[in-house]
């Protein structure tokens, strides 16, 4: 399903289930959203106390486990890792702090064009920005070196944890938090989340969908391949908004959203940094974690910190706007990624200088 169609298709697919679950009980512009998604998950667990997102969001669930079902089901479940494991979670751990002072992930953002919020065009503009600036980390030498096979039990710990997460979502005990008012609060009946999560993964898995890897690739070796499925995200989410009548059009008074252009921008510039760098954007991460890739249950990981932190430091933004902890932590996360593609690049010259080196005196 590598094709322009398969990606066509699934992009349709996401746009519409979207607005559905939107339509059935997800938070306005908010029917499917990864990094939203996973700060819910993180306050569920007492990883935060934000009292109005947590809610253990089944769509993450279904996302990990459709990716998992058919990698296996087409023999494609390769249990690798061990790329740069820790850069990899403060890589996850920054590309949420950007998403969250936005209030989205690069889906959410289209979704939230779709539904008319013209705060989100300043946030793809920054979005762009920021796989640019990383992609030229890239054609520069920025590498995270190698992955190699794994015991497969590596491969089945996430997976693990997201049944486990279900159970508790139906069974629903007492040291798991559900909130009580706010976006947390707001849900579509969990069959029809968790389908649509197992639904999404499965055809995200087979299409290799990714907002972060679509930009690079149109930019790099111009390959408009993977852009086509955002597009068609954004002209579907957009039909469906018109026919149920979620479509406002403004900069004012959209749900869960903020006006701060600057900071629209400077947010999603710092999520596309780290997604490109890191290979794929939050959607693509959990595939690829479903999929065996255990340094993508690290990154997987380092958002669901880097949501508890944006979280208790006061980083996320509110519709009300960013506080100055959220632009100092952007700041710094825009300072401490270019370090990191800076030291990798320089360290990755000098290591070829040696095993020059090592040829020529041999």
């Amino acid at each position: 399903m590598n094709n322009k169609k398969g990606i066509i298709f699934t992009g349709a697919l996401l746009g519409i289930l979207a607005v559905l679950l939107v339509r059935f009980g997800n938070p306005p512009n908010m029917g499917i959203c990864v990094a939203c998604f996973i700060r819910d998950i993180a306050g569920a667990v007492g990883m935060h106390q934000a009292a109005v997102v947590q809610y253990l969001r089944p769509e993450i669930i279904g996302f990990i486990l459709g990716a998992f079902i058919i990698a296996h089901g087409t023999k494609e479940f390769k249990v690798t890792g061990g790329s740069s494991p820790m850069i990899r979670f403060f890589l996850g751990i920054f590309m949420m702090i950007g998403a969250l002072v936005f209030l989205g992930c690069p889906l959410r953002m289209v979704l939230r064009m779709a539904a008319g919020d013209l705060n989100a065009l300043a946030g793809l503009a920054g979005f762009i920005a920021g796989v640019i600036i990383g992609t030229q980390f890239i054609k520069g030498g920025f590498t995270l070196g190698r992955s190699y096979q794994q015991n497969r039990l590596n491969g089945y710990i996430l997976p693990t944890i997201a049944v486990i997460l279900l159970v508790f979502r139906v069974v629903a005990p007492q040291f798991i938090i559900f909130s009580q008012k706010g976006p947390g609060s707001l849900y579509a009946p969990v069959i029809l989340t968790l389908l649509a999560g197992l639904i999404i993964g499965i055809f995200a898995q087979r299409s290799r969908l990714c907002m972060a890897g679509g930009v690079r690739d149109l930019y790099l070796i111009k390959d408009p391949h993977l852009i086509f499925g955002f597009l068609s995200i954004f002209v579907f989410a957009l039909l469906f908004s018109l026919l149920f009548g979620g479509f406002q059009l403004g900069f004012a008074d959209q749900p869960i959203a903020h006006s701060d252009g600057l900071w629209n921008f400077l947010g999603m510039l710092l999520a596309g940094y780290a997604a490109v760098l890191l290979g794929g954007c939050p959607l693509r991460q959990l595939i690829l974690a479903g999929e065996g890739n255990t340094d993508s249950a690290i990154t997987f990981l380092g958002m669901l910190v880097g949501a508890a932190i944006s979280h208790n430091f006061a980083l996320a933004a509110t519709p009300a706007g960013v506080g100055i902890n959220g632009k100092i932590a952007v700041i710094i996360g825009l300072l401490l990624v270019s370090a990191i593609g800076f030291t990798n690049i320089l360290f990755n010259q000098v290591k070829w200088q040696v095993e020059q080196g090592r040829v020529v005196n041999e």
